[in-house]
């Protein structure tokens, strides 16, 4: 699967040891590794509750998202943004991953331990989601949302 080995390499070439962990991956593709945010790319984070909406709006205006995670339990959705993002996010009730911080990243060929899975893996090629966009996303996921829930 040339896409995986491509997203492969994309994932773990910000890792300590790129090598270590492509091989780690290979050995067990239902696991996971512990890559530092803030090199290639960041990672937004927000309750699945706005994650899944928010997707939809993105998924309706973008032919190719960036890379999507949920986590455990489907109770927060990350989306991979580029570095640099996080030092400058404003937005209230986003958990932000960037320099200095690790996330936990399942292998990208969509197989699932049933914890922490692709929404939509990474291609390879290093598209991120424009966090202009996904800000007007959120917006309207959370205007959607609000209606629902009588508040508009």
């Amino acid at each position: 699967m040339p896409g995986a080995k491509t997203a492969v390499a994309w994932l773990a070439s910000v890792a300590p040891d790129p090598e270590s962990c492509r091989r780690e991956w290979e050995r067990n593709p239902l696991g996971v590794a512990l890559l530092p945010a803030g090199k290639a790319w960041d990672v937004l984070i927000v309750p699945s509750r706005l994650g899944y909406p928010t997707l939809d709006v993105l998924s309706r205006v973008l032919d190719q998202p960036g890379p999507v995670l949920v986590d455990f339990g489907d109770a927060r959705t990350g989306f991979f943004v580029p570095a640099g993002t996080a030092a400058r996010w404003l937005g209230t009730g986003v958990r932000t991953a960037g320099l200095g911080t690790w996330i936990v990243v399942p292998y990208p060929a969509g197989l699932s331990s049933g914890g922490i899975r692709w929404l939509i893996p990474p291609d390879g090629t290093g598209t991120l989601t424009d966090p202009a966009l996904l800000e007007l996303a959120m917006h309207e996921a959370a205007a959607a949302l609000a209606v629902e829930d009588g508040g508009g």
